[in-house]
């Protein structure tokens, strides 16, 4: 179910190079007749969440790349699930594509028994959108300043810290699970259903912390609310320039960022997903484009080719697995 490592095709597409020079419209491609008519994009969750951003603010520029609309369709439904096992079974033609993320892509697969679909076999993984860094948050009244602190104070009082997710097998569950087998602190999970809830619950103290999506948090931390220990980055955030990352206090381990991606059903042509992959990195590199994601906290997506983008994610699955099995978390 979880492959450790690309199983078919991307071999010439890592050797490909961007091609960028006169993208604008992308005129020359394998096959003149793609794209030639609306493309849906499909995003597993409601329509004002993270993903669904990410989906709307690529929409026009990629209308604008490949010459054709872009139509946004919200498909919510077991937590990110429902769309993606119905993108997987979409004609492989390059119309119908997912917004994927780490909830659907990777924690979906490694907690939901039935959930229908392999993140590797069932999709061509084409480009990353964006990546979000991820932070330790805590509640502001605690007596802790430092990562170190934080454990220190984890380690003496054990199991009396309270973290929250945004669910059973959420993707804030696998990070502090990773966490705390990493640093030997035990805490309890309090899940809850869905970002919005969480925000809420961290705010009011009923879990005394987080490892989650900083984007969520970010105006709660600059207004003092709550308080940054560590950022999950490959650098200092200019948003948090005095907040150190996850490799800094020791565990480069947990210095995972969180991504969203877009994936088209496994079996479209290699041409496509070239046009595809093209499209994305011409939006993704403009100053305005650069200017929005910067804006929200989001890191710019690399230069990462759907063969590196696939290898990333097989190494995941088998990096958050061992932490599933360990754990032995199951979504209902």
């Amino acid at each position: 179910m979880h492959p450790t490592q690309p199983t078919r095709r991307h071999i010439l597409n890592a050797g490909l190079g961007l091609g960028l020079a006169g993208l604008a419209p992308l005129a020359a491609r394998a096959d003149d007749k793609y794209p030639s008519r609306p493309i849906t994009l499909v995003v597993p969750f409601p329509p004002g969440g993270s993903v669904d951003i990410m989906a709307r603010q690529y929409s026009e520029p990629l209308s604008s790349v490949l010459g054709v609309p872009i139509v946004v369709e919200n498909r919510a439904g077991a937590g990110g699930s429902v769309a993606s096992q119905m993108v997987a079974r979409a004609r492989p033609d390059g119309y119908t594509l997912v917004v994927s993320s780490q909830s659907s892509h990777l924690a979906n697969p490694l907690t939901q028994p039935k959930v229908g679909y392999d993140p590797i076999k069932d999709f061509e993984n084409i480009a990353i959108l964006g990546r979000q860094p991820n932070a330790l948050v805590v509640h502001s009244s605690l007596p802790i300043k430092t990562f170190k602190e934080f454990i220190d104070y984890a380690k003496k009082n054990p199991g009396k810290l309270n973290y929250g997710s945004g669910g059973v097998g959420s993707m804030g569950q696998l990070n502090v699970e990773m966490l705390k087998a990493a640093t030997g602190v035990f805490t309890t999970h309090i899940p809850y259903r869905g970002g919005t809830p969480l925000i809420t619950a961290v705010l009011a103290n009923e879990v005394q912390f987080i490892l989650d999506n900083l984007v969520i948090m970010l105006p709660h931390i600059q207004a003092g609310k709550v308080r940054a220990l560590a950022v999950a980055a490959d650098k200092r955030l200019p948003q948090l320039p005095d907040v150190p990352t996850m490799a800094e206090v020791g565990y480069p381990q947990l210095n995972l960022t969180s991504w969203t991606g877009l994936a088209a059903p496994g079996g479209t042509p290699d041409a496509v997903v070239q046009t595809l992959y093209k499209a994305v990195r011409q939006a993704a590199t403009s100053p305005a484009m650069l200017a929005s994601l910067k804006d929200r906290g989001v890191i710019a997506p690399e230069e990462m080719p759907p063969a590196g983008f696939e290898k990333m994610m097989s190494e995941r699955l088998v990096t958050f697995g061992e932490v599933v099995r360990k754990a032995g978390i199951t979504a209902e």
